[in-house]
Formats: structure tokens, C-alpha cells, sequence
């Protein structure tokens, strides 16, 4: 699928603001209710985080396998772009810091 993302990645001027705003706020908002939930259930700021990461991570390792056996027509290059191109670097590079911060706030909030 990667490689099929790389050659659809030239022609994907149909990536707007609105788009990519959507790969970037889905997995926040994901990452967010994974810590609090990871918070809530007792969890300690690792688990936390490691739940929240899962959670904010599952639009890119799950729903591009879902969508192409659910919707064959959809465009492989516009919902592998926004998740191999904009989901996962925002992840790595903002993700991370952002949702072990979070959940260190979130355990010692609900201790």
C-alpha cells in the first residue's frame, strides 16, 4: 500500500486545507480519548500513553486495509496520502510529545 501511496502521491493536488486539517484533528482527538480513558481506568502515565498513541494511530494502520476492501472504488491516493503523508509524520514528529504530555497531566489529574 505504501507503494501504491508514493505513486498516487503526485496527483494529489485534491488535498485541501480541509483535508489535511481532518488528518491532523482526527488522531488528536482519538489520542485525547485514549488518555483519558487510560487515566480512568487506573493506568499509569506509560500505559496511558501507549493507549492514547494506539488510539490516535489506528486512522493510519487500520482504515486504509478497511476502506479499500469496503469502498474499491474510493481514491487509493487521496485516503493513503492522508494517512501515510500527513497522519503518520504528524504523529511521530507532534504525536508523541503531545499525547505523553497529555497523559502525564491526565494520571496525576485523576490520582
Amino acid at each position: 500500500m505504501g507503494l501504491l501511496a508514493a505513486r498516487r502521491l503526485r496527483n494529489a493536488q485534491t488535498l485541501t486545507f480541509r483535508l489535511v486539517s481532518l488528518g491532523i484533528a482526527f488522531p488528536i482527538f482519538n489520542g485525547l480519548l485514549g488518555s483519558i480513558i487510560g487515566a480512568s481506568l487506573g493506568f499509569d502515565a506509560g500505559t496511558t500513553t501507549a493507549l492514547a498513541l494506539l488510539a490516535a494511530s489506528a486512522s493510519y494502520i487500520a482504515v486504509p486495509a478497511a476502506i479499500r476492501l469496503a469502498l474499491p472504488k474510493a481514491d487509493a491516493g487521496l485516503y493513503l496520502a492522508m494517512s501515510l503523508a500527513i497522519t503518520f509524520p504528524f504523529n511521530i514528529v507532534v504525536g508523541i510529545p503531545l499525547f505523553t504530555s497529555i497523559s502525564i497531566f491526565m494520571v496525576q489529574l485523576w490520582l
